[in-house]
């Protein structure tokens, strides 16, 4: 394998900057994504119709439901769906766009009584150029994030190290989950 010096003898004029080489990141961009009609097809549509176990729903509302992130950057990484297969935020009702925000901040509320976290990415990429894995079914990520959360074992070893399961952050969310 090329050190970083050949690299330049490949590419060119070096241009100052070091190559962290993540081939392995090609299956998951090159790969299979989720149906984009609705149905069984598309995880956000299938997740409700399992138990909140099954489905890792932390809670369901009247219009949408909170998930959690299956692939989490952190313990705790959730999502906020409409139960509604819409692409785009504003493909939204009012009445959806009024609970997607009370669910985000209730989302918050719980993250913060469960496990203390010290900040938190709120985000949504719309659309499959933006970075949307399931770009056919809105969802917004909620990520808690804590100081010294971030390494480079994902890139260098192709492993993320959670210190939770999945079901176990579930549960504690629901349990902590607040009142309306």
């Amino acid at each position: 394998m090329p050190s970083a010096e050949d690299a330049a003898d490949f590419a060119g004029e070096g241009d100052g900057f070091e190559r962290l080489w993540t081939p392995h990141r090609m299956v998951y961009i090159a790969g299979d994504r989720p149906d984009p009609s609705p149905g069984d097809g598309c995880p956000f549509c299938a997740a409700p119709g399992k138990d909140d176990a099954e489905g890792l729903i932390v809670h369901r509302g009247e219009l949408c439901y909170v998930v959690m992130n299956l692939f989490p950057y952190n313990p705790g990484h959730v999502l906020i769906c409409p139960y509604r297969h819409v692409p785009l935020y504003v493909d939204l009702t009012d009445e959806e766009t009024v609970e997607f925000t009370a669910l985000t901040k209730a989302t918050i509320r719980a993250l913060e009584a469960a496990s203390a976290p010290m900040g938190f990415n709120v985000g949504m990429n719309q659309g499959a150029v933006a970075g949307a894995g399931v770009a056919a079914h809105l969802h917004q990520h909620v990520v808690p994030r804590w100081g010294g959360d971030a390494n480079f074992l994902p890139i260098i070893a192709r492993t993320k190290a959670l210190p939770a399961l999945l079901e176990d952050v579930r549960s504690r969310l629901a349990e902590h989950w607040p009142d309306p």
